[in-house]
């Protein structure tokens, strides 16, 4: 039999016959990873297989979200999900196969049949809260509960497609800028903190979910994904049609704040008392029509995370300054919105506000007075910092501030629109660059007053890095845009040769943007180090095995080897293209998850768990390996003397950087967002002797580094 046809939007001319030993016989639906196909198995059981698209099967990044919503899919399956039969992550197309459930969606259902009844929505909710409680007695979030990925079996719901899930102790990191989730039935958190999203996230998708059984309609309602995002962070939701019996309920779980939400099982409990005439009868559907042994095929679901828009053609153009309101930030800004996540006001703050709250302690004896301050206290998440001319630049979800080094005082500060943030602000082109990690329009400002010096509106773009004087800009069709970082003036914009979409990474000191791609088996990678200030390609190397990029120091890039980015790191690698040598360290034990540092010659791994490792490049051999009893830690930055790790409740560790020995730490500071913890720890910045952190609570920090034991 040759392969099926498929003209579905997305999807390869050609499918394939048979994922492992699953013979595919229709296409269920077609989504932004891949393909769903009814096939059966050598005795003849129905399964439904996803099989990821030929053009992602290439691309390590996508293949890790594929091998996490196996993870995932596999920790929760049970009464309430499609278990997992059977899955190959490493095979040339990676796919998953899932037993196959019989019955529509509750999207075909509603839109075939209408809205339910009261005595069908309690049934329902009541399957959804087991449903969530389940999952997340498993340690996992699904994070995009909507009516496509609900099936009404005839022995209740079963909550299908775990692609953008994620386990609370997952790193698996978002892509800078992408919009993870579908906008009627997300959490207001979703767009304001997206790397902090927990499992109330999905009680409040069950709210707008409801609503949607019960109406045919979302609580935030409009035919703009835009609009919708805005109403679901600042306005109150519509329950016209809600039964009364379950509105009070509904409306709790479309809090918006997190904690505000009930719990599945305080769902469960309320529901059994929300009517005498509760019961526990099977959610029947309604007749299908046509023939009952081959299922109709599901409507297309909604684009996932990783799908990218359509770029645009035009060409940057320069504007002038310009102050928005929120609501006119709502039109002129939909593009900041659809992927970054969030919603704000661009506003230039006049005055150089002091901070909330700020607090010295003590000289040490380097005579430098410990302090601590909090620029914003009622913003959320860590502050990421850099040091720029004489100030510290931090940033937290909305805001970028200057901090004075010696104090803490705050000198500036200016909003921005809430994004996923990867990086602190930098300096570049003498300007303070806020948005490396956001997605959008650009802006650069001035470090003395935090005023916008230039304001540029850009093409769509998925990846931004600031490398020396420019930004490098990455488009989803794979063309680079080289930005002058001073005027926000377009030098020059081409493809990489040999890169088909590169997004790049750069170290502090090194005049090259580096890009790589992994081979399909994940036995060589190819990088590529590109001046950013013509674009031009300066080397090319194709190194052994799966390698991500760590740091560069005195003309060598270095590199972690093992699958680094997805799971352990095995081996640390050193390349020089000046003689070409490749020197390749292989660890003793490999170190999980691991996060890296370059200082010297020396590489400084930390990793989940809480090893931190220590490999000396030059001697060709690991100089020691501290357990430093923390769940995991930042990036680890080094003076030579020290080595210097943040850890997720906001401790400052300061190790000795030749002996391994934990030397000192500054106290715990998680704040009411205890239960929060970032996909990405912010480095400890160096500057001038002394070390600077941010913390949980939304503290930043200043000690001197010279002596850990006295912190």
């Amino acid at each position: 039999m040759a392969p099926q046809e498929n003209a579905g939007a997305g999807a390869e001319a050609e499918l394939p016959e048979y994922a492992g030993h699953y013979h595919l016989e229709s296409c269920l639906g077609s989504g932004g990873m891949g393909v769903v196909h009814l096939a059966r198995s050598t005795s003849g059981m129905r399964v439904a297989v996803k099989v990821v698209h030929a053009r992602y099967a290439m691309d390590p990044e996508f293949r890790g979200r594929f091998r996490q919503e196996v993870a995932a899919a596999r920790r929760v399956s049970g009464a309430f999900t499609a278990p997992v039969v059977d899955a190959d992550p490493d095979a040339e197309r990676p796919w998953m196969a899932t037993l196959f459930i019989p019955g529509p969606t509750l999207s075909e259902e509603v839109k075939r049949n209408g809205p339910m009844d009261p005595a069908q929505l309690r049934r329902l909710m009541a399957g959804l809260a087991e449903a969530l409680r389940d999952i997340h007695r498993v340690g996992v979030v699904h994070r995009d509960l909507k009516p496509s990925n609900v099936l009404l079996a005839e022995d209740g719901p079963k909550v299908i497609d775990f692609g953008i899930s994620r386990p609370k102790d997952s790193e698996l990191r978002t892509e800078t800028g992408k919009l993870i989730g579908t906008p009627p039935f997300m959490a207001p958190e979703q767009f304001r903190r997206p790397r902090e999203v927990g499992p109330a996230a999905d009680v409040f998708a069950l709210g707008s979910l409801m609503v949607h059984a019960a109406t045919g309609r979302g609580p935030f309602d409009s035919d703009s994904p835009y609009v919708v995002a805005y109403q679901v962070v600042h306005d109150e939701p519509d329950l016209t049609g809600v039964p009364e019996t379950l509105a009070p309920l509904v409306l709790r779980c479309l809090a918006k704040e997190p904690d505000e939400r009930p719990t599945p099982d305080e769902l469960m409990l309320r529901l059994r008392s929300v009517a005498a005439s509760y019961d526990t009868q099977a959610f029947i559907p309604a007749q299908r029509t046509g023939d009952a042994d081959t299922p109709e095929a599901p409507e297309a679901p909604e684009a996932p995370a990783g799908d990218s828009p359509e770029p645009r053609g035009d060409a940057p153009a320069r504007r002038p300054v310009r102050r928005l309101s929120t609501r006119a930030s709502l039109v002129a800004g939909a593009l900041f919105l659809a992927v970054t996540g969030g919603l704000a006001s661009v506003q230039v703050l006049d005055s150089a506000e002091p901070a909330r709250r700020t607090a010295a302690a003590q000289s040490t004896s380097g005579g430098f007075g410990a302090w601590e301050t909090v620029a914003d206290a009622e913003g959320g998440g860590m502050p990421q910092c850099s040091y720029g001319p004489e100030r510290l630049l931090c940033a937290r979800p909305g805001l970028v501030f200057a901090l004075d080094p010696a104090d803490g005082r705050t000198l500036w500060r200016h909003e921005v629109v809430e994004a996923t943030r990867n990086e602190p602000p930098v300096v570049s082109g003498g300007l303070v660059q806020p948005e490396v990690g956001l997605i959008g329009d650009l802006e650069a400002l001035d470090p003395a007053t935090g005023r916008p010096v230039w304001q540029e509106d850009m093409p769509e773009y998925d990846g931004l890095r600031c490398v020396g004087d420019m930004l490098l800009l990455t488009r989803a069709d794979g063309t680079v845009t080289g930005v002058d970082s001073a005027s926000g003036r377009t030098k020059w914009s081409h493809r990489i040769p040999g890169q088909s979409v590169p997004y790049f990474t750069s170290f502090a000191g090194d005049p090259s943007a580096y890009a790589t791609t992994v081979s399909g088996d994940g036995a060589s990678t190819h990088v590529t180090a590109v001046d950013p200030v013509t674009g031009e390609v300066r080397w090319n190397a194709d190194l052994e095995g799966a390698l991500t990029p760590v740091g560069a120091a005195d003309g060598s890039v270095y590199f972690l080897g093992g699958g680094a980015v997805h799971g352990n790191a095995q081996a640390v690698v050193r390349h020089t293209p000046g003689t070409g040598s490749t020197r390749r360290v292989t660890l003793p034990v490999p170190v999980e998850q691991a996060e890296a540092g370059v200082h010297g010659a020396t590489v400084y791994l930390m990793g989940a768990g809480g090893s931190l490792v220590a490999v000396d490049m030059a001697a060709g051999s690991q100089r020691w390996r501290l357990e430093t009893g923390v769940s995991r830690g930042s990036v680890p930055v080094s003076d030579g003397r020290h080595v210097y790790v943040t850890a997720p409740d906001g401790r400052l560790l300061g190790v000795d950087a030749l002996k391994g020995r934990l030397l000192g730490q500054t106290r715990p500071r998680l704040g009411a967002d205890s239960d929060r913890v970032p996909a990405a720890l912010p480095e400890p910045v160096l500057a001038g002797g002394h070390v600077y952190a941010g913390a949980p609570d939304g503290t930043v920090f200043g000690v001197a580094g010279g002596d850990p034991a006295a912190w």
